[in-house]
């Protein structure tokens, strides 16, 4: 890992880039167990513990080589899909927790300001009539020992998913970056229509406070020149958007 995290930080030295205004991503121990399943423990806490325990060493490795370190976890939203039967709400929330607790665990000693935890509710692309509600969750952010939150809001199933941050708040000194632009759509959003969604969630949680981004990575999910031309209209938007909120 350490290999891995030293050649992209060169790759961005030689470029005439600083690390430190890239993000590096790594799995969160409940993503990591989407594909490693319990065949060990068969008990909840030293099963997340035990992948919490590997994935350790390489969110330091991240932070000391000069990146911000993103926390992939769909999980926290997508975890009921991989279990049959699915959990009630209470149940889910238990599992969430135990999994956010483990986390945290491997993120101690880290600085919280250099740490930005991601979730979504998965890239595949299906109608997605079945995703959790992310009431269920929004109140569990808090928990995390992180600075930051990044999660899907541009797809359409999850666009209205902004009416809950008009009861819940961010923490104090925290941060939120709004997926504006889907993934799991070919339709490149206009800039007008990602500023739009950006100044919603500035008078809501303040725009000192809000960072644009992607509902989740767009490599892979659509052809080159449609990902490049939504990460186009997502600098467009957000600079409509500063413009519409700072007035410069």
């Amino acid at each position: 890992m350490r290999r891995e995290v030293q050649r992209t930080k060169d790759a961005i030295v030689a470029g005439g880039e600083d690390p430190a205004d890239f993000i590096f991503p790594v799995v969160a121990p409940g993503w990591l167990g989407h594909a490693v399943h319990d065949e060990h423990y068969h008990e909840r806490d030293a099963y997340n513990y035990a992948l919490a325990d590997i994935l350790k060493n390489d969110y330091r490795a991240v932070i000391e080589a000069g990146f911000t370190l993103q926390i992939d976890d769909p999980a926290l939203c997508t975890r009921n899909t991989v279990v049959d039967p699915p959990m009630d709400r209470a149940t889910y929330r238990q599992d969430c927790e135990a999994r956010i607790e483990a986390t945290n665990w491997a993120l101690a000693g880290l600085p919280p300001e250099r740490i930005l935890y991601h979730t979504c509710w998965g890239s595949f692309h299906t109608p997605h009539t079945t995703d959790m509600p992310f009431e269920w969750v929004i109140d569990l952010l808090p928990k995390l020992d992180v600075g930051a939150w990044s999660v899907e809001a541009a797809d359409v199933r999850h666009e209205l998913d902004v009416q809950l941050w008009e009861r819940f708040k961010l923490p104090a000194g925290t941060r939120f970056y709004p997926g504006v632009i889907a993934h799991k759509t070919t339709t490149v959003e206009p800039p007008e229509l990602v500023a739009y969604r950006l100044v919603r969630y500035a008078n809501l949680l303040g725009k000192e406070n809000i960072v644009a981004s992607v509902d989740c990575g767009v490599g892979g999910r659509c052809y080159p020149e449609i990902g490049w031309a939504k990460l186009k209209s997502l600098v467009e938007g957000a600079q409509l958007a500063s413009r519409q909120l700072w007035g410069a």
